[in-house]
Order: C-alpha cells, then sequence, then structure tokens
C-alpha cells in the first residue's frame, strides 16, 4: 500500500499525514493510501491561519489566492483556473453557490487540482481514482493538464457521458460490475501496486482541503462573514469534511461557524439514520443499494462517517432527507429559475426551497450549491 515516491518533495513543506482514529502518522511521500493499523482515511497535520487581505489583493482569480491556508506551498503547476464561482440569490434567505460552472462542470475540480499537484510533485508512474461519475472526470481532465497518465475505475451503469468525459482527457476507464463499492474495491487493488498514486477523493486528506476553498470564497465574498447555515449534500461527505475544516480555521480569527445542514437521498440515508439514532457511526449491516436520482451521494457505507456526524454535531446541524418526487420537482425548478443542474445537485434545494415542509432552516440564512451540471446528465424522468 505504499507510494515509494520519495523524489519530489521537501521535508520542510509537507504536512504528515495522520490518522483521526489511531494517531498512526505517515510522511506523505512514502505513505500508504490508508492508514496501516486501522485502514481507515488520513487527515493531515496540518492547522493554517486564514489569508490576510493583502494576500487576496494580490492572489490570482482561482482557489490558489488561498494558498497560505493550503498544504501545497508555493506556486501551482497545475491548474485550470478553478473557483471564484457566482453566489447567486434563490430567495430572501437562501443564496445558491454555482459550482457546476467549475472547469469540469463540478465541484469536485475543487479537491481534484490537490490531488493532480500533490502527484506531480511525486511523480508516479500513473493516477488511479475510483468514482461514480464527477470526482472521476475532475481527476481525469487534472491528471491530463498534470501530464500524468490516469486510469478511473466505475461501477456499470455510470452515466456515458461522463465515462466519455473521463475518455476525452485520456482517462483509461475501467467499467467495474456492481455498485460503487465494487469500483472502490478494484482501484484500491491497483493502488497497492508499485509506482501508482491513488488520487481518492474519500481516503486522501488533500481532496478535503481542496474542498474547503468553498468556504473561504464565501467569507471573502460575504464580506469577512459566513452565512448562519450551509446546507451540503452528503454522500462520502468530501463537501461537508472541507466546509468543516474552513470552519474551523476561519473560526480561529473570529468567524462566526455556521450550522452545517447536511442532505441525503431517502432511499439511501445511512448517516441521517445514524444522526436521528444518536449514534457515533452507522452500525448494523451495510444496506444494499437503492437505486435513487441522487447518485452521487448514494453511498451506502461512507469511510469517513464517523468525522461526518461529529462536524454536523459539533456545528449546531442536523441532517434531512428528500424524496425522489422532491429531487425531480428541485431539479425542474432550479430550471425555471434558469440554473440547469443534475439531480445530485438539486438535492439541497429540495430540502430547503419551495415546498420543503416545515421550516428546515430555522429562519437561518443559508447557502447551497449546485454541485455538477444538468448537461452531465439531463433532466430527471
Amino acid at each position: 500500500m505504499t507510494h515509494a515516491l520519495t523524489h519530489a518533495l521537501p521535508d520542510d513543506v509537507c504536512p504528515d499525514y495522520v490518522c483521526p482514529d489511531d494517531g498512526a502518522r505517515a510522511d506523505v511521500r512514502t505513505a500508504p493510501w490508508c492508514c496501516p493499523v486501522c485502514a481507515g482515511p488520513w487527515d493531515l497535520d496540518f492547522a493554517p491561519q486564514p489569508p490576510k487581505a493583502v494576500e487576496l489583493d494580490s492572489g490570482p482569480n482561482s482557489l490558489w489566492r488561498y494558498g497560505s491556508a493550503l498544504p501545497l506551498p508555493g506556486a501551482p503547476a497545475v491548474t485550470l483556473g478553478e473557483g471564484r464561482t457566482p453566489l447567486v440569490p434563490l430567495t430572501g434567505r437562501i443564496s445558491a453557490k454555482l459550482d457546476f460552472l467549475m472547469p469540469t462542470l463540478s465541484f469536485k475540480d475543487r479537491g481534484a487540482v490537490m490531488l493532480a499537484e500533490l502527484a506531480r510533485r511525486l511523480g508516479p508512474e500513473r493516477v488511479v481514482a475510483d468514482s461514480s461519475g464527477n470526482a472521476g472526470t475532475s481527476v481525469a481532465a487534472y491528471s491530463a493538464r498534470a501530464g500524468l497518465a490516469c486510469e478511473v475505475f466505475v461501477p456499470e451503469g455510470t452515466s456515458e457521458k461522463k465515462t466519455e468525459q473521463m475518455r476525452a482527457h485520456g482517462a483509461r476507464v475501467r467499467v467495474v460490475p456492481g455498485g460503487r463499492e465494487a469500483a472502490a474495491r478494484a482501484a484500491r487493488a491497483a493502488a497497492d501496486e508499485p509506482g501508482v498514486f491513488y488520487a481518492s477523493h474519500v481516503f486522501n486528506p488533500y481532496f478535503l482541503h481542496g474542498t474547503k476553498t468553498y468556504v473561504y470564497e464565501l467569507w471573502e465574498e460575504l464580506g469577512g462573514e459566513l452565512p448562519e447555515a450551509l446546507v451540503v449534500p452528503v454522500g462520502n461527505g468530501t463537501l461537508l469534511l472541507g466546509a468543516a475544516l474552513a470552519a474551523r480555521e476561519l473560526a480561529r480569527a473570529g468567524v462566526r461557524a455556521p450550522a452545517l445542514i447536511a442532505v441525503q437521498a431517502r432511499a439511501m440515508a445511512p448517516l441521517a439514520r445514524a444522526f436521528a439514532a444518536g449514534e457515533r457511526e452507522p452500525t448494523g449491516p451495510v444496506p444494499d443499494p437503492v437505486p435513487t436520482l441522487a447518485e452521487g451521494i448514494a453511498i451506502p457505507a461512507p469511510p469517513r462517517a464517523r468525522q461526518i456526524l461529529a462536524a454536523v454535531r459539533e456545528s449546531g446541524g442536523t441532517f434531512l432527507t428528500v424524496s425522489e418526487e422532491r429531487i425531480r420537482a428541485a431539479q425542474r425548478d432550479l430550471a425555471a429559475r434558469g440554473l440547469f443542474v443534475e439531480p445530485t445537485g438539486a438535492a439541497c434545494w429540495a430540502a430547503v426551497g419551495p415546498g420543503a415542509p416545515g421550516d428546515p432552516l430555522a429562519g437561518r440564512s443559508a447557502v447551497v450549491p449546485l454541485c455538477g451540471a444538468g448537461a452531465k446528465t439531463g433532466l430527471a424522468p
């Protein structure tokens, strides 16, 4: 499970991996892709201060403007101008951040650019990823930008539009019989081979430090403040955990942290059930995959489940679930407002937008992310 890639990163600029569960540590240059003690995902030993105004004034017009808060210092060689997506009002209290306007039409570019830049510095023979769609297209695009060979493992039934995009970027696409977990197992087997960098948006914490720029952008756009609530779709939790990272970092500078409102499809909601039951992590058998329009968050057993549940509780937030009918209606409602997103990207609007039962935000101001473009999937049937 080791990268065996030892030549590119200086000792003094690369924070160690650290396991959040057992405290095991590893050098990023030679680390296995998961903790060798518990086989869980890594975090980073990294606690930066938010960038100062003078840094933002002179920074690039991309997420790399927050470079002092990112764990890869120095000028990046890999970028497609990602980040700095528009923030537009939907109602008097709710705004939407249009992350479907990223280079590959998905918010996953925020994390993928970090993985590709790290991989470029490590110099692997090839990059391997697993994905149900958007993460794979992002890793394929940024690997191409970095000049790295890329292989993406996807479950059968993955959108042909997304696999076509991966191939267009030069990635080798491996279609794996079975669901999302089967694709992950196949990728992890390949990740154990010599000379491979596993660009896992779940296990590698550099991805989370990329997604946290979503919140840094809100902080900058809102004049040094954050909304009272962030509504976030949750499958593997990469956007939510990135948001929690940024909220903690900004809190050290006196910024009020928002409540995290996590949204899952009712058809596949292991985290929402665990939250309602007061559990630290989901217990019992892993549920069988159930088809849902929100395929991007249909994850039966998220490896970072314990961290996700803790982050929501610590923020004073909650979990909401949405039906397939609500997802369909939300996608159409957003399209009628000029915003065509894929069904997963409409899940948060389904949870808190018009027609949602009660007042799920309890009167708070909020931002919802529109994570993926509708052109990737089309209109939900």
